[in-house]
């Protein structure tokens, strides 16, 4: 058996374990317990912190893996660079890894790069100088994903509790803080092999908006014209060149223009996005079989970007739940429309609030034949 590992079992795991074992892989998966799902379509499931890279690359080690794959997750990308990398298995360079998986480092990098981004700064106390910045800004930590601790901030009264709650649940106790860009909001979806970059689709996002920006959902194709495409593809092809990502899947998030043709790079994973963009929403709306490609990287297989995959639809969405009427909207929709869906079986539907992309608890995949009608779900 080919041995592929997998780092992380997270409902957002799942589509790439099932993936690799329709290719014929025997998943060994390492990922924390709680949370976990789908161990009955493991070849083997090891109960394991992700972050403890030691105790995973001596268990690895003895399986002769042929590749080392995540999806959705920089903490997890975190652990598959290391591993691959001790194991002599592809993988993108340290440099890459650094500034891919911590906001202030890539801010520099594309900085340095004369790529367009928000003016910035970094602290680890609670008190900052914002200098010639102008509110509001947004705050978040500069290592953590997910929505998790983002704030807008209208003005000096807010800035300090925002960088206490980013700095808080940093890994490294920092925050970045940030001028916040106006426009609508997408993201890239890109796959890459030997500094080789192909642009699979654009995503259009969905949130709460102010202050917390929690996404509520997404959007392909995005809607944009050929020439906005071909403006956004030349920018973000240059920024995964100044991150060095010259080997899989990213997700780069940015803010566009359409007025002034601007392209403001907001932060770019290398790996694929989360929230089913890259296995469901790229899928189902190209017939391109990225979670295919993104193993295909993993193993050194040469990527196959063509559209193989069937069914395609004119457009896709996922819809996540934040309250009782999102059920019902959900419940709502045709049978016919939805591609997935799981919502959260809470007593009395008493929801706690959300308070990041973690906490929301269900969601829809959907497609429809007109973008009118996408947007009237995503809209609600």
């Amino acid at each position: 058996m080919k041995n592929l590992v997998i780092i992380g079992a997270s409902e957002l795991q799942l589509p790439l374990i099932e993936r690799a074992n329709d290719l014929g892989y025997s998943t060994h998966v390492f990922a924390w317990r709680d949370g976990a799902v789908g161990l009955d379509k493991m070849a083997r499931f090891y109960d394991i912190d992700i972050k403890d890279v030691d105790k995973i690359y001596n268990i690895v080690k003895g399986l002769n893996p042929v590749g080392v794959c995540t999806i959705a997750s920089d903490l997890a990308n975190i652990t598959v660079h290391k591993l691959a990398s001790r194991l002599n298995l592809p993988h993108n360079s340290e440099h890459c890894l650094k500034v891919s998986t911590n906001k202030y480092a890539m801010r520099k990098e594309l900085y340095n790069h004369k790529i367009l981004c928000p003016k910035f700064l970094i602290t680890d106390t609670d008190e900052i100088d914002i200098q010639n910045m102008n509110f509001p800004i947004i705050v978040k930590p500069t290592d953590r994903s997910g929505s998790r601790a983002i704030t807008k901030v209208k003005d000096s009264s807010e800035l300090k509790g925002a960088i206490i709650r980013a700095r808080d649940i940093s890994f490294e106790k920092k925050a970045i803080v940030e001028e916040y860009i106006e426009g609508d909001e997408y993201s890239a979806e890109c796959i890459s092999q030997n500094g080789v970059h192909y642009l699979l689709n654009i995503t259009k996002k969905f949130t709460t908006g102010s202050p917390h920006f929690i996404e509520t959902g997404h959007l392909e194709p995005a809607g944009l014209s050929d020439e906005d495409i071909g403006k956004i593809r030349d920018t973000i092809f240059k920024a995964l060149d100044a991150l060095d990502i010259k080997l899989g899947a990213s997700h780069s998030e940015f803010k566009y223009s359409r007025e002034d043709k601007i392209v403001h790079i907001i932060e770019i994973g290398s790996r694929m996005g989360g929230d089913f963009i890259g296995s469901s929403l790229v899928r189902f709306s190209t017939g391109y079989d990225y979670l295919k490609m993104v193993i295909d990287c993993a193993v050194g297989n040469d990527i196959l970007v063509e559209k193989t995959l069937s069914p395609v639809y004119p457009y896709v969405c996922v819809k996540y739940c934040f309250d009782y009427n999102d059920i019902k909207l959900i419940q709502s929709i045709d049978s016919k429309n939805i591609i997935d869906k799981h919502i959260s079986k809470l007593k009395n539907y008493e929801f706690k609030n959300v308070l990041d992309s973690s906490t929301r608890f269900g969601y829809a995949i959907m497609h429809f034949d007109k973008k009118e009608e996408a947007l009237e779900v995503l809209n609600k």
